[in-house]
């Protein structure tokens, strides 16, 4: 059984060669082929002059340099593409996922015959702030995705190709792989792991603004619940108006009470005004996103493939 292990690329340089280090001790236990595949993706400092060092002296290793940032799905996406394994691993590359626990999330799959194997972290190693927002995000994505999101699983992934095969021949031009992998409905099973402390010289590249850019996104490309939503809420708001109407007409006529007509006509107009424009501007977030994916344009572009026997 070959085994692939896709990690993204960014911001996190200092740890690169740990990172392979500690992946090549705890693969060696488990088999002797297998390939370590780091995604690029357009890193702002040199952790493509390291790549481009590692590969030099490591023929388990591949590199994949993107022409620019294109974001960490993507980046996971472009791995897959390249990976060649039985089994397909993803991690990120600031160590907060232990690689020493890969061997955990194989034996789980091949003993029990899963297709996806997901780590939980235990404690996780986060401030305060960041474990409110992923709890947050991710109850947001359940509720209006309707799928299941635990915001204790990241990129920590185990997969069989096959699994993978089946995510790539999604056509989703915006992939979030965490909604991918619950979608196709193959065979789960969720082993809790250590989360690691996080190096104090590394930055999490996910700020709060990129999670909701990240969650809107999502959220428009997979699901038509905000439509519905404002299916019901306009038909809500129908209702109450046409009840209140009734009110306001019995109360005229039952005890001859009077309504300002001005007040109650201005705040009709922006109240009603307001409900408009926030449908219309989804309205304009699914016609962009349709947009998008009728122009066909690839997810990601590699710029250069790095190899010890092929150094290009």
């Amino acid at each position: 059984m070959k085994l692939s292990i896709v990690s993204p690329v960014y911001g996190a340089s200092a740890l690169l060669e740990e990172l392979v280090t500690r992946i090549h001790k705890a693969l060696v236990e488990i088999t002797d082929d297998y390939e370590i595949i780091l995604v690029n993706d357009n890193s702002p400092d040199n952790s493509l002059q390291i790549i481009r060092e590692l590969v030099k002296n490591d023929n388990k290793l591949i590199g994949i340099n993107l022409s620019r940032n294109f974001g960490q799905q993507n980046a996971i996406n472009a791995g897959f593409e390249y990976a060649t394994g039985d089994f397909v691993v993803t991690l990120d590359c600031d160590l907060q996922d232990e690689p020493e626990r890969i061997i955990d999330l194989y034996k789980v799959a091949t003993e029990n015959g899963k297709d996806i194997v997901f780590a939980s972290r235990v404690d996780r190693q986060d401030d305060f702030l960041k474990k409110l927002s992923s709890k947050a995000f991710n109850y947001l994505m359940s509720y209006l995705t309707e799928t299941r999101q635990d915001s204790s699983v990241a990129n920590f992934i185990l997969y069989r190709k096959c699994a993978v095969d089946a995510m790539l021949k999604l056509g989703d031009y915006h992939k979030y792989y965490p909604m991918m992998n619950r979608w196709i409905g193959f065979d789960t099973a969720t082993v809790p792991i250590t989360h690691a402390q996080r190096k104090d010289d590394i930055k999490s590249s996910y700020s709060l603004k990129k999670r909701l850019r990240l969650a809107l996104s999502t959220i428009i490309a997979f699901s038509d619940k905000p439509l519905r939503l404002l299916l019901k809420f306009g038909f809500l708001l129908v209702v109450l108006t046409f009840m209140v109407a009734l009110y306001l007409v019995f109360h005229y006529y039952a005890y001859d009470k009077k309504v300002s007509g001005w007040l109650s006509v201005f705040l009709s107009i922006w109240f009603l005004f307001g409900i408009v424009i926030i449908v219309l501007g989804v309205l304009g977030l699914y016609l962009g996103k349709i947009f998008e994916n009728t122009k066909n344009r690839p997810n990601y572009i590699v710029k250069e493939v790095l190899k010890l026997k092929n150094d290009s």
